[in-house]
C-alpha cells in the first residue's frame, strides 16, 4: 500500500502523528508496523485504561502470565509492569527508525506512571525513575499527570535526564506551570555540567472533554459552542512559542536542550455533531504533535484536508476564551474538574486491570490443576 497521502501532508505540515492506543495483537500482527510505513505514524502513547482494555480483552498476555506466576510472581502492580513494558518495549523497537531520522526529536512511546502517585510527588519521581530504567530505550517517554503534585517531579525527572509526557493538561494557566517546571529542570542540569541533547518531554492537552464539559453548561445556541478547546490550544501553542524564546531558552538551546512540544491529546469527536476531524484539522502548525485514536486516525486519511490552522488568528482564540466566563462557564472550576476526573478515570481502568490480572491468574492455577 503506497503511503496515504491525506496522513503524508499532515506530517510534512509539521505534526507528529501519534496513535493513541498499544496492545499486544497491534504489535504482533504487523498492523503497528502497517501504520508506521503506510500511515505517517511516527509515536504511540500508552495509558491505564488503554492497557486495561488490550489486556483484559485479549488471550495474547495469557502464556506470559503464566510463566510468571510459575517463576512465583504474585505481587499484582509487578505483574502488569512486566506485561506492559515488554509491549513498550516492542513499540520503542518499531518505532526506532522515526527516532534516528528525527534526530532524536520523533519516534516515541510513552508509559505512565500508575495513577494512584498522581497527588504524591515523591513516589512519582521513585517510580517514573524506576520505570526509566527499566525500559532503558531513548525514545520511551515517561508520562506523569499535570497535577499540582505532578509539576515538581517534572522538574526533578528533568533534571535526572528523564523523557516525560505530562499528561491530563486542562488550562493554559498549568501548562504554563508545566513549561516552567521543564526549564526549571533543564537549567538545573545545565548548572550541575550534565548534557541536554537527549532530554526531550511533550506536554499532553486533552482537548474534546473540554468541550463537552463546557458545552453543557452553554445556553442553546451560544456561538462558543465547540470553540473552547480549539481556543484552549491555540492559545497555549502561543505561550510554547513566546516560552521558548528570549535570552535564558537561546542559553539553553546553545547546550543542547530541546523545546518540550505541544500534544494534542483526546482528540476523538464525543459529539457527533463535530466533524470527525476537527481536533486534527482545525490544530494543525509546526512542532506539535497529535495523538490519534485508531477511528480518528483512518477518518483523516479518508478525508481529511490539510492547511495550517493552529496560528491563523491568535487574537480570535484568546477572545474566545475571554468569552466563557460572561457566557456563564467558569474555565478554572472547568478545567480543575476536569484533571480530577480524569486522575480518577485513570484510577478505575488501573482497578480494573489489576482485578483482571489476579481473575486470570486464578483460571490459570485452575487450568494446571
Amino acid at each position: 500500500m503506497a503511503p496515504n497521502r491525506n496522513l503524508t501532508q499532515l506530517h510534512d505540515a509539521g505534526v507528529s502523528i501519534w496513535l493513541d492506543t498499544l496492545s499486544r495483537e497491534l504489535l504482533r500482527s504487523g498492523e503497528f508496523a502497517r501504520l508506521i510505513s503506510d500511515y505517517s505514524v511516527t509515536g504511540a502513547t500508552s495509558n491505564p485504561t488503554i492497557f486495561a482494555k488490550a489486556i483484559t480483552g485479549s488471550d495474547l498476555y495469557d502464556e506470559q502470565l503464566r510463566e510468571l506466576a510459575a517463576a512465583g510472581g504474585r505481587e499484582l502492580q509487578e505483574l502488569f509492569f512486566s506485561l506492559a513494558l515488554d509491549d513498550v518495549l516492542e513499540a520503542a523497537r518499531q518505532l526506532r527508525a522515526s527516532y534516528e531520522r528525527s534526530g532524536g526529536r520523533d519516534g516515541f512511546i510513552s508509559f505512565e506512571c500508575t495513577p494512584d502517585l498522581a497527588d504524591d510527588t515523591g513516589a512519582t519521581i521513585e517510580q517514573a525513575t524506576d520505570l526509566w530504567q527499566r525500559l532503558d530505550q531513548p525514545n520511551v517517554m515517561i508520562k506523569v499527570p499535570g497535577t499540582e503534585a505532578g509539576l515538581p517531579a517534572v522538574e526533578e525527572l528533568t533534571r535526572r535526564g528523564v523523557n516525560v509526557n505530562i499528561t491530563l493538561l486542562f488550562s493554559v494557566e498549568r501548562y504554563d506551570e508545566v513549561i516552567d517546571a521543564y526549564l526549571r529542570g533543564l537549567a538545573a542540569r545545565a548548572s550541575a555540567g550534565e548534557p541536554l541533547d537527549r532530554i526531550t518531554s511533550v506536554a499532553s492537552f486533552f482537548l474534546s472533554r473540554i468541550d463537552t464539559k463546557v458545552d453543557a453548561q452553554l445556553p442553546e445556541g451560544s456561538p462558543l459552542h465547540g470553540e473552547v478547546a480549539i481556543a484552549s490550544a491555540r492559545v497555549a501553542y502561543q505561550r510554547y512559542l513566546a516560552k521558548f524564546a528570549g535570552p535564558e531558552w537561546e542559553r539553553l538551546e546553545r547546550l543542547g536542550a530541546n523545546r518540550q512540544q505541544p500534544l494534542w491529546a483526546s482528540t476523538g469527536t464525543k459529539n457527533p455533531d463535530y466533524s470527525d476531524v476537527r481536533y486534527v484539522a482545525d490544530l494543525i502548525g509546526p512542532d506539535v504533535i497529535n495523538t490519534m485514536p485508531d477511528q480518528t486516525l483512518h477518518a483523516f486519511a479518508d478525508h481529511g484536508h490539510v492547511a495550517r490552522t493552529l496560528d491563523a488568528d491568535p487574537a480570535a482564540a484568546a477572545r474566545t476564551l475571554l468569552g466563557a466566563a460572561p457566557a456563564g462557564v467558569d474555565l478554572a472550576a472547568v478545567t480543575f474538574e476536569l484533571e480530577r476526573e480524569g486522575v480518577q478515570s485513570f484510577l478505575d481502568s488501573y482497578h480494573q486491570l489489576l482485578s483482571c490480572i489476579e481473575s486470570k491468574l486464578a483460571a490459570l492455577a485452575d487450568v494446571s490443576r
